[in-house]
């Protein structure tokens, strides 16, 4: 289950951890929809672009710190688009399209996992 601490909301029940190389490499590719959080685990907090290529769907992003506090977002991810994010992050959640707004989780809020 993912959950907003600081809103005391269930964002998603299902979820997924991928910490190995190959996960994080593959991830959503060649799905057509989103049924459950992809949570990705660096080592450390870094900057991890994102590229929707063979991704069918949009999708959610939240970027957490090592605290799991959300230091950035963003909302409907379109396919065969890419992000750059400008924070740094340890976790890079993935996320059904509409979770954040449903979820009301906004930049500072402590999630968990």
């Amino acid at each position: 289950m993912l959950k907003n601490k600081t809103k005391q909301r269930i964002i998603i029940t299902k979820k997924e951890i991928i910490t190995n190389i190959l996960g994080k490499a593959i991830g959503l590719m060649f799905r057509t929809k989103v049924e459950k959080a992809l949570i990705f685990v660096n080592s450390r907090e870094s900057y991890t672009p994102l590229h929707m290529f063979f991704v069918f769907c949009p999708i959610d992003v939240l970027y957490l710190n090592s605290e799991k506090k959300v230091v950035e977002l963003k909302e409907n991810f379109f396919p065969f688009t890419v992000f750059h994010p400008r924070k740094m992050a340890r976790y890079i959640i993935e996320l059904p399209s509409g979770s954040i707004k449903k979820s009301h989780t906004m930049i500072g809020d402590e999630l968990r996992f």
